[in-house]
């Protein structure tokens, strides 16, 4: 059995951590093309301005214009090229990380986040979408980033939703990671089927792996409240810094070696119901654990937890949670319809998949979600 496991070369956190981003730019040469809204550069200018001088390198603005888009890696591979850039970094969130991933394509790459809302940070997969908004295609790079530096006083200093939301895509780690296993699937850590050769076969999780996702969960729920008060407060906790990390780095490298199954493709299903729109990707995920639970017929006890920390955190329960006031069995099943196509990560649970089971899935958390949270409100 060929088993993967993938990370970044080096992950980094702490207070202020973002003055000695200029050491690592340094380690690849004396200029860095940095990606990056123009918003997020004003949040860290100062810091910015330090390191260079301290370091003596300079960063090269790449006035990017917000979207990642084929376009847009295009022009900012020439850019770098024109500019002779040593490095890549990528400072801000999603689409800002993602695009720079696509043009530095594996190499001399430094990812910067300044929220804490997705363990997308720490992979070797970006999300292109067109220069409309509209999702294009999946890209993979022959490794992770190069360094993952994580400054968490400008984490403390976000709103506390993004830390929240974060905790709701870490808390579907162990879950898919217990189902990926138990079904022997594949993991993203392997190559993409795409690009498997005789000498490259598909790859299952390792314990490694699975150990992080565990840990993962452990965390979220011995550190998860008390962070989300820290947040709320602009400071630095050791709570803080615990959940920094599991929505970061245990939950990224969790969710891509250990796999993922029905929650995010319950996710990506979600994204037909016009309400969900305006939620993250987070929120829109810690509902769809509620739905691979009722699927999988987890246990009373194992539902309650997560529905109990959910509630302390002030993450969604329930389809009202998320936008969408009431649902029909037809509506229900247009998302499972997208939930299930082949190419999701739906087909790694433990038990064929049926589209109907999955709707009645989704309909049934909904309405426990509900009647939990009007109990113990």
């Amino acid at each position: 059995m060929r088993k993967a496991f993938i990370s970044p070369s080096k992950y980094v956190q702490g207070e202020d951590e973002l003055l000695n981003l200029g050491y690592y730019v340094k380690t690849f040469g004396k200029t860095a093309l940095l990606i990056a809204h123009q918003d997020d550069i004003n949040r860290v200018q100062e810091k910015l301005d330090k390191t260079a001088e301290k370091f003596g390198i300079t960063f090269i603005p790449s006035h990017f214009n917000g979207e990642c888009s084929r376009g847009e890696v295009a022009r900012l591979q020439a850019f770098a090229k024109e500019n002779k850039a040593d490095c890549v970094i990528g400072l801000g969130g999603g689409k800002a990380i993602d695009t720079s991933k696509c043009v530095a394509e594996g190499d001399n790459l430094i990812i910067v986040p300044t929220i804490a809302a997705t363990d997308a940070p720490t992979s070797h997969s970006a999300v292109l979408y067109t220069e409309d908004g509209e999702f294009d295609d999946y890209a993979y790079f022959k490794q992770s980033p190069s360094v993952v530096m994580v400054d968490t006083t400008i984490i403390a200093n976000a709103p506390t939703r993004f830390l929240v939301s974060g905790m709701g895509d870490a808390l579907s780690t162990l879950f898919e990671a217990r189902a990926t296993a138990n079904s022997f699937s594949n993991v993203n850590a392997g190559l993409p089927n795409g690009y498997v050769t005789k000498e490259t076969a598909p790859a299952k999780n390792t314990i490694a792996a699975y150990t992080l996702a565990k840990v993962c969960y452990e965390t979220l729920l011995e550190n998860g409240y008390s962070a989300k008060i820290a947040c709320d407060n602009n400071i630095v906790t050791p709570a803080l810094e615990n959940i920094v990390e599991t929505n970061i780095l245990l939950s990224g490298l969790g969710f891509e070696s250990s796999g993922l199954a029905a929650v995010h493709a319950i996710h990506d299903g979600l994204t037909a119901l016009e309400g969900t729109h305006s939620y993250f990707h987070g929120e829109k995920v810690a509902f769809s654990v509620i739905c691979q639970l009722v699927l999988e017929n987890a246990s009373q006890k194992e539902l309650h937890e997560v529905l109990d920390f959910s509630l302390s955190i002030g993450l969604p329960v329930c389809l009202e949670d998320i936008g969408v006031e009431s649902i029909t069995f037809e509506e229900a099943m247009e998302v499972a319809e997208k939930a299930c196509i082949p190419e999701e990560s739906i087909h790694s649970m433990p038990f064929p998949i049926v589209e109907e089971e999955v709707a009645a899935a989704i309909i049934a958390a909904d309405k426990i979600g509900r009647d939990y949270k009007a109990k113990h409100k």
